[in-house]
């Protein structure tokens, strides 16, 4: 993401995962750890994907240190994709490993939403999870995970009005039993292109008000 970006390699349960790390500014004091998932392995998803590091650069901007990864099979990452079995396993490694403890954020784009909803629901009764951001969620062909009730104001959902990839009407039919709000990009497709520093803004908005 930038020259500070750390290069790191974890050992995960199918082998290698390559893991990138920045630092907020305040390196000493962050607020907290946020672990970041790509999109589908399979569609050229991976943690550099443009999403993702506007995510990441959300984070940063409020002081968390940011860690994105590269799911079983893409990059440097060992081992084959798994349809979201493993790669939860592989973001729960990487929590275990670089956020073992302390506050924590989680965070996803697409495919990696789909998983980072399983991570969110699985740590949420272990972990002080401060921070749930899901952008264009891939709830069109996955089951994704709800979220736990009380997690909802810590929670941010972004979905892009014209997604043609994954229609808002899925992500809709998603929240709607959990009464999740859902915030819509006006004209913003998957990958919200020309929209990325409004997706920024709307993240670092919320983590603010987070920390207010």
């Amino acid at each position: 993401m930038n020259s500070q970006t750390e290069k790191l390699s974890l050992q995960g349960a199918a082998g290698a995962i390559e893991v990138q790390r920045d630092q907020p500014a305040d390196a000493a004091t962050p607020r907290g750890v946020a672990v970041i998932a790509h999109p589908h392995p399979l569609f050229a998803g991976t943690m550099d994907n443009k999403v993702v590091q506007t995510l990441a650069r959300a984070f940063v901007a409020c002081g968390w240190t940011t860690v994105r990864f590269n799911f079983r099979g893409v990059g440097a990452s060992e081992g084959v994709h798994d349809e979201g079995r493993g790669e939860l396993e592989d973001m729960l490694n990487v929590v275990g490993q670089l956020a073992p403890e302390g506050p924590l954020a989680i965070a996803g784009f697409s495919f990696g939403a789909f998983v980072a909803s399983g991570a969110a629901q699985r740590l949420w009764s272990e972990r002080d999870l401060q921070q749930i951001v899901l952008v264009g969620t891939a709830a069109a062909r996955n089951t994704v995970a709800p979220l736990p009730a009380e997690a909802h104001e810590r929670a941010l959902v972004v979905h892009g009005e014209t997604d043609d990839t994954v229609a808002l009407s899925a992500v809709m039919d998603w929240a709607r039993p959990q009464s999740l709000p859902v915030t819509v990009i006006p004209g913003g497709g998957h990958f919200f292109h020309g929209q990325l520093p409004l997706l920024k803004s709307l993240v670092v908005r919320h983590l603010r008000a987070g920390m207010a």
